[in-house]
């Protein structure tokens, strides 16, 4: 298994939509297992394929208190939708970033496991929050897209200092 570069905003490669998946092999399985690898790695509950620069429809999620319980969603649909939610969110490929958002509170969902085989789960809270979040990469939509221009383009002033700053410390802590 290899840890995998997440893509930052403002990253063009973010708004690509990704296609369907359609060979289920070991390759993909290699893939599953570097994402949530990356995933755990980073710290998140969520990994859109695209955002490791894989333009399929793949995520993979682990919203357990222990991260113990990886779950793999291929080719996912959203079926029903009820209710609504705020939640504040992030988002690996928007580091340190956070901001309220609406989403439905309760979804049913139809995806593919990696076995292959299709299946459907009615979904609540955080793990509906979570999903309607990742599949959101795969149309090329970021959290930062619900915010009005205004904070958007703070949100990415904000991203830009800071990569700023720890490229002047890494620069600082050269060692030749």
């Amino acid at each position: 298994m290899a840890k995998l570069n997440i893509l930052e905003f403002p990253d063009p490669r973010l708004t690509t939509v990704a296609s369907a998946v359609v060979v289920f092999d070991e390759a993909l399985k290699l893939l599953v297992a570097d994402m949530t690898e990356t995933m755990y790695s980073a710290h998140g509950i969520g990994l859109a394929a695209t955002q490791v620069n894989v333009h399929k429809r793949l995520l993979v999620l682990d919203v357990s208190e222990e991260q113990n319980q990886p779950r793999v969603y291929i080719n996912p649909d959203i079926l029903s939708r009820s209710g609504e939610q705020s939640h504040e969110e992030g988002c690996l490929s928007v580091p340190g970033i956070y901001a309220s958002v609406k989403r439905a509170e309760n979804i049913t969902v139809r995806a593919v496991g990696i076995d292959g085989i299709s299946f459907e789960e009615q979904l609540e809270g955080l793990h509906a929050v979570c999903i309607q979040h990742e599949m959101d990469h795969l149309i090329g939509r970021l959290f930062v897209d619900y915010l009005s221009p205004l904070k958007r383009n703070m949100v990415r002033k904000k991203l830009e200092k800071q990569r700023k700053v720890a490229s002047q410390e890494a620069e600082d802590h050269l060692v030749i």
